[in-house]
């Protein structure tokens, strides 16, 4: 019954590590229950009264909520793998009881001061293969601390690089005074060079949504710094562009037509699942976001 009990708690501590395996550093960097607390928390704010303060928060509060939950279980997972070794396989500091500090609770004392590196010694593993595993805990709980850093640096990149590009789209619109005349501004060299850079940064905010999918549960605050509020107006331009008299134009519309198709397709498979057609995904996407669509 002791080792069931600690092959549970081993047990417990890989679907841990796995999870942030899965969300930091596979390929696909897909992960398994964190992300569905990320995209439950997100729903759950767009259910609020208050949505828009509530969808701010959710992506911020859920990244807390995962970490929360990796470190929990990893404790947990280390602390059924000691309980049942409680007290005999321990060494005790001078003036502890060993038989007073067998129950669950000191167990996940142990296994709290070891993921910490904190290293009180009060508590010390005596048996030789503990003397293993605990030192293997503290290992993962730098890791675990190391990867959070490291994932919180990365995600808030991403998010500037998309910010940026939906600025980018609102100040082209505000400048945009002769939207009736599609040759006026677009028809040349400058323009073929505005919407070429603009294909470009969305298929960079493409790559940014499937290596850090959570940065998809970050809400804007302002219009202006939204994409899905400003993404409209890149179907806009692309469909003016392949009409425009310009060769350089009408290629640079192509490939921003191929960047947007290829983002809603990355919008759609992974967050949205509508099924239709880059206009459908983008107004699903808004409308996720608390946007108008347009």
């Amino acid at each position: 019954m002791k080792w069931l009990v600690s092959l549970l708690g081993a047990g417990l501590a890989m679907a841990a590590l796995r999870d942030v395996f899965h969300t930091l550093w596979h390929p696909t960097r897909h992960g398994g229950l964190s992300r569905h607390v990320m995209a439950g928390l997100w729903k759950l704010s767009q259910h609020l009264p208050f949505r828009k303060r509530a969808a701010g928060l959710a992506g911020p509060l859920a990244m807390v909520t995962v970490v929360a939950m990796w470190a929990g279980t990893v404790v947990i997972g280390w602390a059924l793998i000691y309980w049942p070794h409680l007290p005999g396989a321990f060494s005790f500091a001078t003036g502890l009881e060993p038989a007073q500090h067998g129950g669950p609770v000191n167990s996940l004392y142990i296994s709290l001061v070891t993921v910490t590196t904190l290293g009180l010694g009060d508590i010390a593993p005596a048996e030789p293969w503990l003397r293993i595993v605990a030192p293997l805990e503290a290992l993962v709980g730098f890791a675990l601390l190391t990867a959070t850093v490291s994932w919180i640096l990365e995600i808030y990149p991403a998010l500037s690089r998309r910010r940026a590009v939906a600025l980018r789209l609102s100040q082209l619109q505000r400048n945009d005074l002769q939207r009736d005349d599609p040759w006026s501004r677009l028809d040349s060299s400058l323009g073929a060079s505005v919407l070429d850079d603009l294909g470009n940064r969305l298929a960079g905010i493409s790559v940014d949504l499937l290596q850090y999918a959570e940065s998809y549960y970050f809400h804007e605050g302002q219009d202006q710094t939204s994409l899905a509020a400003n993404i409209a107006y890149a179907m806009e331009l692309a469909d003016r562009g392949r009409s425009a008299r310009n060769a350089e134009v009408r290629l640079a519309a192509a490939l921003l037509t191929t960047a947007l198709a290829d983002l809603a397709t990355v919008l759609d498979e992974r967050f949205l699942h509508s099924g239709g057609a880059p206009h459908d995904v983008f107004r699903a996407y808004a409308k996720d976001h608390g946007r108008n669509g347009g």
